[in-house]
This record gives structure tokens, C-alpha cells and sequence, in this order.
């Protein structure tokens, strides 16, 4: 089997390579990389010769057709995209262009290819958007109501997918997936973001201050080994055309969270409200009703929370 891992430099990208790896022998894995690409995540799988490599940029099919003819993937998994919520606002015209046009370059590169994969659609959590509170936790079934340019964009994309089964019969499988963490998680994001100050804290590189944004919103989290197990699954056993939603279904708050990260360090610091990491219009809570996939699938997530927050914080002791 060939599988194709669009946004393989990436974070969740990168644990999908190990995984398929480590436990589907057999399985040839390709990626997308573009010239200015960050390899750190997977250099280890590149210096071992366990991945094939293809410059494309999914902003241009014809480079996407050319990497399509040569890996001839059964499976695509498409994780690229511009991820970070508050980057859309600044750059939103550039968001819905790598996103939903990037999407509409892959799905047509593989029609002109002749091609007939599975292609998983990473979506978000974040095209709930602003949930009411009878509406928690949230079904596949629930309205959308994107609050951020990012979240549109992932609309757009899932929609798309959709569209695309519905037109012209391409085996795509949407998944919804919640906040996904854990080791070589950007640091703008937020339970990175907090692990990487407390580390900078620990070592003495920065005054003992943690700077915050809402810490009141609330969000499912999950660890990424969960989250790309749950990738794979969805196209072994979800149904094309369908959605899924991905995540633990529970809810903790950007408080409660720091608090189990400040609780694995010895570290006295001061909480301090950064107003620029406060967004224009924020997602108050996101919480997964995750029925649908575990009927379909038979996924549960296997990586208590603290330990996720753990190997998370001592990636960043080993790191800055």
C-alpha cells in the first residue's frame, strides 16, 4: 500500500508517519514537503531512508500531479493547511487559499490522475464555532457557526470533501478533529505555548511570569498518538461521505490546564493577561460527542491527559 501524508513536516503530520511506521509494516509512506519546509520533525525518518519525499505545494496542481503520478497513493491523508487560529486573522485571504483552494488543486490533481484513493479530510473543531449551551457536547449533526477566518476556511474544506463524494464519488472521509497535543506541538499553540515558558522558567531564561490569553474558554483535548490512530481508522472503517468527530469528550478549561502543567514543575511563577493574545471573537467551549466514530470505528483515546501534558512539557526541557 502507498500512502500519501500532505503536511508531513508537521505536527500531526510527522506522529501519522510514526505511526503507519510502527504499525503497518508494509505500508510505503510518501510525503509533500515544499523547499522552505521545517524538517526537524521527521529528520530521524528521513536519515533512516523510511519515508519518500516529493516537492510539491498543494497552492499548485501541477506539482501535485506530478507527486501523485509518482507515489500512486491508496490512501492520502490531507493534514496541510495554515492551522494557527489567530495567523487567519491577519492573513485570511492567505488561509482560505492554502486550505479550501489548496484542497480544490489536491481533489482535482487526483481526478486528472485517474486516480481512485481514500482521502481523509483533517477538519476542525473550530467549524462548530459559537455553540449554545443545549448544544453541548457537539454532534457531527450540529450547526456551524465559525467564529475565526480559520474556521471558515475548514468549513470550506469540509464541505468540499462532501461535494467531491457527492459529484464524483471520491472516497473521502471527513473527520472533525478537537484540540490534539503533545510532544513537537508548535509552540503558538496555547498547551505548548504554556509548557515551553514554564521550560524557559525551570532554566532560568525568562523572568517567572506566564503570559495568557483567555483563560476561561474551554476545549477537548486529545493526544496526538490518539489523534492520528484515530486518522488512520477513519479510513480503514468510516463510511465516505460521512464526518466524524475526533476527540475525548471532555472539556477542560486554559485554567484547569495550566494548573496540571504548573503541577509538574516546582516552578512559583505569576499569571499575567497578555491583551495581545486575546482573540477578536473566541470559541467559549468545544467538547466532542464522539459516538459516531467510536460506533464506526471502535476508536477510544489510550493517553490519559497528564501524561500528554508530561511528555509534553519534558520535550521542551530537552528543547530550549
Amino acid at each position: 500500500m502507498n500512502v500519501l501524508i500532505t503536511g508531513i513536516t508537521g505536527f500531526a503530520g510527522s506522529h501519522l508517519a510514526e505511526y503507519i511506521l510502527a504499525h503497518h509494516p508494509g505500508v510505503k509512506v510518501h510525503g509533500i514537503v515544499r523547499w522552505r519546509s521545517r524538517m526537524e520533525n521527521i529528520a530521524p525518518l528521513v536519515r533512516a531512508g523510511k519515508i519518500s519525499l516529493h516537492e510539491a505545494d498543494i497552492k499548485d496542481m501541477g506539482s501535485l500531479r506530478k507527486t501523485l503520478a509518482a507515489a500512486v497513493p491508496d490512501r492520502i491523508f490531507h493534514l496541510a493547511a495554515q492551522s494557527f487560529v489567530p495567523a487567519s486573522w491577519k492573513l485570511p485571504a492567505e488561509t482560505f487559499m492554502i486550505n479550501a483552494v489548496g484542497q480544490v488543486n489536491l481533489f482535482e490533481a487526483v481526478l486528472a490522475e485517474e486516480l481512485e484513493p481514500r482521502i481523509q479530510i483533517a477538519g476542525s473543531s473550530e467549524e462548530y464555532g459559537m455553540v449554545l449551551p443545549n448544544e453541548v457536547p457537539m454532534k457531527e449533526s450540529n450547526p456551524l457557526r465559525p467564529l475565526s477566518p480559520y474556521a471558515v476556511s475548514k468549513v470550506a474544506q469540509d464541505l468540499l470533501g462532501f461535494q467531491y463524494w457527492q459529484s464524483y464519488r471520491l472516497h473521502i472521509v471527513r473527520t472533525r478533529g478537537f484540540n490534539h497535543t503533545g510532544p513537537r506541538r508548535g509552540e503558538v499553540f496555547v498547551t505548548s505555548n504554556f509548557a515551553r515558558q514554564i521550560a524557559m522558567i525551570e532554566k532560568g531564561l525568562v523572568a517567572p511570569v506566564i503570559r495568557v490569553g483567555n483563560l476561561d474558554a474551554k476545549r477537548d483535548f486529545t493526544d496526538v498518538r490518539d489523534t492520528v490512530r484515530g486518522y488512520w481508522l477513519a479510513l480503514e472503517k468510516g463510511e465516505p461521505g460521512e464526518v466524524y468527530n475526533i476527540g475525548s469528550g471532555k472539556a477542560i478549561s486554559m485554567k484547569d490546564m495550566l494548573d496540571m502543567l504548573l503541577g509538574l514543575s516546582s516552578a512559583k511563577v505569576e499569571i499575567r493577561v497578555d491583551p495581545d493574545r486575546l482573540r477578536p471573537s473566541d470559541v467559549q467551549i468545544l467538547c466532542a460527542d464522539v459516538a459516531k466514530f467510536k460506533a464506526a470505528t471502535g476508536w477510544v483515546p489510550k493517553i490519559p491527559f497528564e501524561k500528554t501534558l508530561k511528555d509534553l512539557l519534558d520535550y521542551w526541557r530537552a528543547n530550549v
